[in-house]
């Protein structure tokens, strides 16, 4: 592939890697370090001059430092003469922070957004926004990709009785969509649960809408973060009479009790993908396994480049 070169910062080299060796291409070379008083420094190793560049910077482990990674890399290569840049964030940061839920809130997600177009981004690619509105934060072509054929694809090579299963939304907002677009593909029927927020973090109430008797319950959300909310849920399932309870997230955040909770809590699997790295929490939680999706931003790269329609990606696993 002619003119692109592919970036990784340091957020999540193993996908970076996964990415490059999928599209036949070495990463660029980049030196990120930081000076003692804590700022970033970025060093591009190699000529950008008319290049289409792709950066890889997932909004994962520390948070605000990988963001500035990026918001730095793609500021070296718009000034260094690139003819495009393009931000690949598997998961997106701050977006949940979308919207003002209460008096003097700030919509961190525009700010984001606001702050990647400053820098210099053309185009970014990213995967299961938090809210697809986020899309509308930016005036820069946005792609966001879907994990959902990924998903489809475990569930009928790793559940025997899928065709039994119910799928389960574990809110009643913005993961209803997803959850009711796979049930229809897998043509099974869909439950949710209603739950109510007092404070960020922590559910209070939670109620079961739909019949989960005697079937394989599959919780669908886009991300999970303390687990709170899915392991709930996953009681809930089973007091409602379900023989399994699996969940599949998108982002496996995992900070603060998550993994003490997955591991008490009666998952038969807790599947994520790997926008964000899962190792260190693999070592520690045998139930979470991990779908690799790598493919499906390599191939959004590749079409990207060439020019070609991405929506093949919408309901397809590239082979």
């Amino acid at each position: 592939m002619p003119n692109i070169v592919l970036f990784s910062g340091s957020s999540h080299q193993d996908l970076s890697q996964r990415v490059a060796d999928r599209l036949g291409l070495e990463l660029g070379k980049v030196i990120t370090k930081k000076f003692s008083n804590q700022e970033t420094s970025v060093e591009i190793g190699e000529s950008v001059r008319g290049e289409d560049v792709y950066i890889i910077q997932s909004g994962c482990g520390e948070i605000n430092d990988n963001l500035m990674e990026l918001l730095i890399m793609i500021n070296a290569c718009k000034i260094a003469s690139s003819s495009r840049v393009t931000a690949v964030i598997p998961c997106f940061p701050y977006a949940r922070q979308d919207k003002k839920d209460k008096s003097r809130a700030p919509i961190s997600a525009k700010l984001v957004a606001n702050m990647l177009s400053v820098a210099g981004a053309d185009h970014i690619i990213t995967m299961d926004l938090h809210a697809s509105q986020i899309q509308g934060f930016f005036d820069i072509p946005v792609d966001n990709l879907y994990a959902e054929p990924a998903v489809l694809q475990w569930i009928r090579e790793n559940i025997s009785d899928w065709k039994n299963c119910i799928i389960v939304s574990p809110d009643a907002g913005g993961a209803k969509s997803r959850v009711t677009s796979i049930a229809d593909r897998l043509n099974v029927e869909f439950a949710l649960i209603h739950k109510e927020r007092k404070k960020a973090n922590e559910v209070d109430r939670m109620v079961l809408v739909g019949d989960v008797k005697d079937r394989v319950a599959i919780l669908v959300d886009d991300m999970a973060d303390t687990c709170g909310t899915i392991c709930h849920a996953a009681d809930k399932l089973l007091s409602a009479g379900a023989t399994k309870v699996y969940a599949i997230l998108t982002h496996g955040i995992f900070s603060g009790p998550a993994i003490s909770r997955i591991n008490n809590a009666a998952f038969e699997a807790v599947v994520v993908t790997n926008t964000i790295p899962q190792e260190d929490k693999m070592k520690h939680c045998s139930k979470i396994q991990v779908i690799d999706i790598s493919m499906i931003l390599a191939e959004a790269i590749r079409r990207t480049h060439n020019g070609e329609s991405v929506s093949y990606l919408f309901s397809h696993v590239p082979l």
